[in-house]
């Protein structure tokens, strides 16, 4: 469900009526421009009505007329106590400073323009109102900010990372460790085919490609194993003498099926008596794994297990990263980053009651330990001597293509 900014539109509206206040005080007809004089009261009623007379400050003369008087002043400013010989009483008021009015009376409380008066009322409803829905905006979205922000746990998110990183990097080992073996064997095996198929006459390709092959004609051309077809190849063959492109092509084809076959059955020995650098490889390369032992294959496993964990909820908690990014977040997204965070609290507790972050640092240091180092090999073979089988299991599960290994016991020879 897509998030409505509710608040944030009371907000707008709140802050337009307060401006729509402004605009109507500034538009609202104002008084005009007025002079306060002294006035001398010639008859008085007891409500205020009075007739006064002033001097005209801006033509000069003296001016009559009717003025509402302050009824509640001191009784000092009326007549007779004001003046006793004349009997005149005393007040201020004001006069019009421009216009057409200039010199009048003006009397604030009787001719003060209606209109005034509602136009600053509904300024001031205006302004009440657009208070009111400013307070209940700030108000209810703080609120709703709160709210929002449940669910706050860098620290949970960044423990988790660090996590994720431990199990990565342990399965990066392990897998590392795997690719040297691999990388090792290789050679071994490709030499050990190359071997059988030099041992191998050219006549044996007839096996594989029948009668309609004449193996005299690559006899007599010079090519007498079936490791030289391989050589050679289809193209470089039908320039030999005698041999014709079609021939070329049956005897490559055949000799790729013989290749297969040699590949499927071949065996690559292991003498600890006479070691070359190609074997010393191999060994050195799977003692890193035996050494290391089915733990830390276990632990490996683990760590690719939890990394596919970790990385979709990792993805999902990240607003919950920050208060920033948290706000920023739309409700799906707050929804799933607390729902994350919960689940990486639970994963986080579980690896540490079983110690998972120390499993994956030992077992990342036990396997790069000693995979460099100049006496690598010595040690190696010292160790394959020791227990050839663990050996033998180790690499006929890693290389999977091979027959069983017959391990060499202490005489320190053997095949896989």
């Amino acid at each position: 469900m897509k998030h409505i900014p509710f608040f944030r539109w009371v907000l707008t509206l709140g802050v337009l009526l307060i401006g729509c206040s402004a605009g109507l005080y500034a538009a609202a007809p104002g008084l005009p421009e007025l002079r306060q004089l002294d006035l001398t009261v010639l008859d008085e009623a007891p409500d205020g009505r009075c007739t006064v007379q002033w001097t005209d400050p801006f033509e000069g003369g003296e001016r009559e007329g009717s003025y509402r008087c302050d009824p509640d002043r001191d009784p000092l400013l009326k007549a007779p106590e004001y003046d006793m010989g004349s009997g005149l009483g005393w007040e201020s008021g004001f006069v019009v400073a421009e216009g057409a009015d200039k010199g009048e009376l003006y009397s604030l409380d009787e001719e003060e323009d209606d209109s005034t008066d509602g136009w600053i009322e509904a300024s001031d409803t205006l302004v009440l109102i657009g208070l009111f829905l400013t307070a209940t905006a700030l108000i209810g979205g703080n609120i709703r900010a709160t709210a929002r922000l449940g669910g706050v746990r860098p620290k949970v998110v960044r423990r988790a990372e660090r996590l994720g990183e431990a199990a990565s990097m342990v399965a990066q080992d392990h897998a590392r460790a795997v690719d040297a073996v691999r990388a090792a064997w290789a050679p071994l095996r490709r030499e050990q085919v190359e071997e059988e198929l030099r041992r191998m006459p050219v006549e044996r390709l007839r096996e594989e490609a029948g009668e309609q092959l004449r193996t005299g004609t690559l006899k007599a051309a010079g090519v007498l194993t079936v490791q030289e077809v391989l050589d050679a190849g289809a193209w470089e063959l039908a320039q030999w003498p005698g041999v014709k492109r079609r021939t070329a092509e049956t005897a490559v084809a055949a000799a790729t099926g013989l290749a297969a076959a040699a590949n499927r059955s071949v065996t690559v020995r292991l003498d600890a008596n006479r070691p070359r650098a190609r074997t010393t490889a191999l060994v050195a390369a799977a003692h890193v794994l035996v050494a290391a032992g089915p733990q830390a294959r276990d632990t490996a496993e683990r760590g690719r297990e939890l990394g596919a964990q970790l990385e979709p909820l990792l993805e999902d908690a990240a607003p919950a990263t920050g208060y920033r990014a948290m706000l920023a977040a739309g409700p799906g997204q707050r929804r799933r980053a607390r729902q994350a965070v919960t689940r990486l609290s639970s994963l986080l507790d579980e690896a540490e009651r079983t110690g998972l972050v120390e499993r994956f640092g030992q077992a990342s240091v036990d396997l790069l330990r000693g995979a460099d180092s100049r006496s690598a090999g010595l040690e190696a073979w010292v160790d394959f001597e020791t227990r050839p089988e663990e050996y033998d299991r180790l690499l006929t599960e890693l290389t999977a293509c091979t027959d069983a290994t017959q391990p060499s016991g202490p005489s320190g020879t053997g095949h896989l």
